[in-house]
C-alpha cells in the first residue's frame, strides 16, 4: 500500500506545527516522510487524498491540491471522541486512469482489512468505481449511497467518466451491488430516460425538495449503507463559492453537514468519499465546508450505537401489521427507539443476499403500513430479491 501513496506535503506540515494544542492538526498522526508510515494500531480513519481527475467530462488539464482542505480540517477541535485519525497523503495520478484506480482499490482493500474507514477526497467522481471495487473480496452483497444531483447512471457501454460510473459498477464483474440509492437529485439534470432506468432496476432516488422538507428522511437510507459518497456539486453555489459552478440550488451547508452525519452514525457504513473537488487554493470558505463535513461524519461514527442483535428479541418490540394479502413485521430498538421491517425469507436467495432480511425503515412506515400502505422501500427490496 505504502507505494501508492506519496507524503503530505511540507507546506501542510509547516502550517500543522504552528498550530494552538488541542485542534485536530496536533492529534492526527501523518505520513510525512516516504516510507516513514505511521502506526496503524488503534486508529480508525485514514484520510486519503486522490489527485485523479481525467475521466471528469469538463477536464481540461486542471492539477489536483488538497492542502487548502487539510489546513481547514486541521484547524478544527475535535468532538468527544475517542477514535483515532492518521492522514496518508495522496495517491498521485498514475500513467492511465486504470492504474489510479488500482491504487485506490488496493489502498482501501488493505484499510478495510484493518478495520480502518477510509475518508476519501478525491477529484473526479468515477473514482467510486474503484472504491466500489475495494469490496470485491469481502464476500457479501453492497449497498451505495450517492448524495447528489444527477444519478451517473450513463451508458455502460462507453467509456467510463465522473457521469457514468454508476453503469460500469451495475454490469461488471464480480456483481456484488445490491442497492444503489442518491440522495438530493434534481430531475432538471437527469433524463427521463435515467429516471426510468432507476424505477426499473429498483434503484432509489430522493429528490431536493423532499429531502430538504425532512432531513431526517436519510436516516434509514444511510443506516443501510455500506458505501457513502457525497459530490459537492449537490451543494448550492452560494455555499461553495466555486468560480466554476453554475447551479444555484442545492442542499445548504447544515442540511449536508446533517447528512454526514446520518452517514456517520450508521453502524453499516464502512467508506466515505467526497468527490468533484477543485483546487481550494482560493476558495477557502469552500475547503471549510467540506472539513466540516468530514468532522459531522467523524462525530457521527464516534457516536455510534450497537442495536442490531437482532438475536435477541428482548432488545427490540415486535409488530405485526396485515396490510392486504401480507402481515409485515417491524422490529423497533428499544435502546434507538430506531425501526427495521422483515423482508421475506426466499430460500434460494444468493448467500450474498442473506444479511438483508431486515430493512431499516421509520416510525412514519409503520405508520403507513396500518393505514394500509405497503413501504416503498420494502417493496423495491422484495422486487430486488425475487429478480
Amino acid at each position: 500500500m505504502i507505494d501508492f501513496l506519496t507524503p503530505v506535503s511540507k507546506s501542510v506540515l509547516a502550517q500543522k506545527e504552528v498550530l494552538p494544542i488541542g485542534v485536530l492538526g496536533k492529534q492526527i498522526n501523518t505520513y510525512n516522510k516516504k516510507g516513514d508510515f505511521p502506526e496503524f494500531t488503534n486508529v480508525r480513519f485514514a484520510i486519503i487524498g486522490v489527485k485523479e481527475n481525467r475521466n471528469d467530462v469538463d477536464y481540461i488539464g486542471e492539477e489536483l491540491s488538497f492542502n487548502v482542505f487539510r489546513e481547514a480540517f486541521y484547524s478544527l477541535y475535535p468532538g468527544n471522541w475517542s477514535d483515532t485519525i492518521i492522514d496518508l497523503g495522496d495517491i498521485e495520478r498514475g500513467e492511465t486512469v486504470k492504474d489510479t484506480y488500482f491504487a485506490v482499490k488496493s489502498v482501501i482493500e488493505a484499510l478495510l482489512k484493518e478495520n480502518i474507514i477510509p475518508l476519501i477526497l478525491g477529484g473526479s467522481q468515477d473514482i467510486v468505481y474503484a472504491q466500489y471495487r475495494s469490496y470485491d473480496k469481502r464476500g457479501s452483497m453492497v449497498n451505495i449511497v450517492n448524495i447528489d444531483s444527477k444519478f451517473d447512471l450513463g451508458d455502460a457501454d462507453l467509456p467510463i467518466t465522473n457521469k457514468s460510473y454508476v453503469g460500469k459498477i451495475i454490469v461488471e464483474k464480480p456483481y456484488n451491488l445490491f442497492n444503489y440509492s442518491t440522495i438530493g437529485y434534481q430531475s432538471f439534470f437527469n433524463s427521463p430516460g435515467e429516471i426510468s432506468l432507476m424505477d426499473k432496476l429498483y434503484f432509489e432516488g430522493y429528490r431536493l425538495g423532499e429531502v430538504s422538507a425532512d432531513i431526517t428522511l436519510v436516516e434509514p437510507i444511510l443506516r443501510n449503507a455500506d458505501i457513502v459518497t457525497l459530490d459537492v456539486n449537490t451543494i448550492k453555489n452560494a455555499e461553495l463559492s466555486y468560480k466554476n459552478k453554475n447551479s444555484p440550488n442545492g442542499f445548504d451547508g447544515r442540511e449536508i453537514c446533517a447528512i454526514a452525519r446520518y452517514a456517520g452514525i450508521s453502524n453499516r457504513v464502512t467508506s466515505f468519499g467526497i468527490y468533484e473537488l477543485k483546487d481550494f487554493s482560493d476558495t477557502e470558505n469552500a475547503a471549510m465546508l467540506v472539513a466540516q463535513i468530514l468532522w459531522y461524519f467523524v462525530e457521527g461514527v464516534n457516536f455510534r450505537i450497537a442495536d442490531e442483535d437482532f438475536s435477541n428479541d428482548k432488545l427490540y418490540t415486535t409488530y405485526k401489521v396485515p396490510v392486504y394479502d401480507q402481515i409485515l413485521i417491524f422490529k423497533k430498538s428499544n435502546k434507538t427507539e430506531r425501526w427495521w421491517i422483515e423482508l421475506p425469507f426466499i430460500s434460494n436467495v444468493n448467500n450474498k443476499l442473506k444479511n438483508k432480511t431486515l430493512l431499516p425503515c421509520t416510525y412514519g412506515d409503520y405508520l403507513g403500513a396500518c393505514n394500509q400502505e405497503i413501504p416503498e422501500r420494502w417493496y423495491k427490496a422484495c422486487r430486488k430479491n425475487e429478480v
